[in-house]
């Protein structure tokens, strides 16, 4: 909407009487609109003298948009020139109802959402990741620039920031030492003979229940979890 100038109320009037476009502001809007029931009142108008601009506001009773108004603009070129028509739009008002700021949808995405058949289109920015040459040497059978020389490995991995998203993620889920089947184990999982640690800079921190009769059998648990399935649990 264009910005009100800077002049007195006497001067504003002055202009809005030399614009004189209200009528046919109406009868854009109301073609426009295309059904008379979708307009309502003339509300305000603001002009701007120096693109010899005004723009006409008027109530808009379009199913979806309360509070909305229909804002037309037109123009007159000079005193001698009768004022046109530029523009007929829907604008919000105070009052508005809006829709929701939009978020892109990889965060969007919360676990469980991915089901059979759905594919999430990966990110080339993605800081959880790194190429495949960047991976720390523990974290394959071949070191860093031997991938790098042999173009073996993944095109990409998992960086240092992604790392540690996935260990706090884990250690303070239900399948850390805090969850309540881990407070009343008898013994932590790293002395549990089904404990099966995970390879690379996770090995201290995490492995694989192999227990079937356990709660968390094929299940990422951190070192200091515990269930009451432990291989050393005694009565």
């Amino acid at each position: 909407m264009p910005k009100k100038p800077s002049q007195s109320p006497r001067g504003l009037a002055l202009i809005g009487l030399a614009f004189d476009a209200l009528e046919l502001a109406r009868a854009a809007v109301l073609a426009d609109a295309g059904n008379s029931k979708f307009v309502g009142d003339y509300l305000d108008v603001d002009f701007d003298a120096d693109s010899r601009l005004a723009s006409y506001l008027f109530e808009a009773f379009l199913p979806g948009y309360k509070g909305w108004r229909w804002v037309v603009t037109a123009v007159r070129v000079d005193e001698e020139t009768d004022p046109t028509i530029c523009d007929v739009v829907l604008l919000p008002g105070p009052d508005s109802l809006l829709a929701p700021e939009w978020i892109p949808y990889i965060e969007r995405i919360q676990p469980g959402d991915i089901g059979v058949g759905d594919i999430l289109p990966s990110v080339a920015d993605d800081d959880r990741l790194v190429p495949g040459f960047a991976s720390l040497p523990g974290d394959e059978e071949l070191d860093a620039v031997q991938i790098w020389e042999l173009g073996l490995g993944r095109p990409r991995v998992m960086s240092i920031e992604g790392r540690d998203a996935a260990s706090k993620r884990w250690y303070t889920g239900d399948r850390g030492p805090e969850s309540a089947i881990a407070k009343a184990a008898p013994k932590p999982c790293a002395s549990c003979g089904f404990f099966i640690p995970i390879s690379g800079s996770l090995r201290a921190a995490f492995g694989v229940c192999a227990n079937a009769i356990s709660p968390e059998d094929a299940r990422v648990v951190s070192v200091d979890h515990g269930c009451g399935a432990h291989s050393e649990a005694t009565f």
